[in-house]
Order: structure tokens, then sequence, then C-alpha cells
């Protein structure tokens, strides 16, 4: 899978590594994924989301069962 998360859509940027020369080599800013299971009391299962740091605090905040009305809402199968 796409180093991509399924709440936020945080993908890697490019950038460069900076040298005290500095010289600029290319580089991948990776985002923080996780891979988490996650119960819906709703429908009584288990879903196993990969979610940005950032993300798992969205879902503290906001509880999970709002995040993946949102997501699919937004078209994202879960």
């Amino acid at each position: 899978m796409a180093r991509v998360c399924e709440v936020t859509g945080k993908r890697p940027l490019a950038g460069n590594n900076v040298s005290h020369a500095n010289n600029k080599t290319r580089r991948k800013f990776l985002p923080n994924l996780l891979k988490k299971r996650f119960y819906l009391p709703e429908e009584d299962r288990w879903v196993t989301l990969k979610v940005s740091a950032s993300a798992l605090r969205t879902i503290n905040k906001n509880g999970i069962t709002a995040v993946v009305k949102e997501m699919r809402a937004n078209g994202k199968k879960v």
C-alpha cells in the first residue's frame, strides 16, 4: 500500500537535505503512519486503518464514529 493516511490524506513530501556547505540532495519527508485497529460499536466490528499520528489525535478528539462517517461522506470505503 502507499504511504498515505486514510483519514487525513497526508502523503510524502519532497525536499532537500542541506549540508553545512549548502549542498542540496533530494529527500522525502514521510508521514508518521501507524496501522491501527479501531472498534466500531454501532456496527459491532473492528476496522484496521493506516493513520497518521495527527489523525489519531483527531480520532481521540471527535471519536471514531464521527471520523468514519466523514470518511464515508467523502467517498472512502471503510
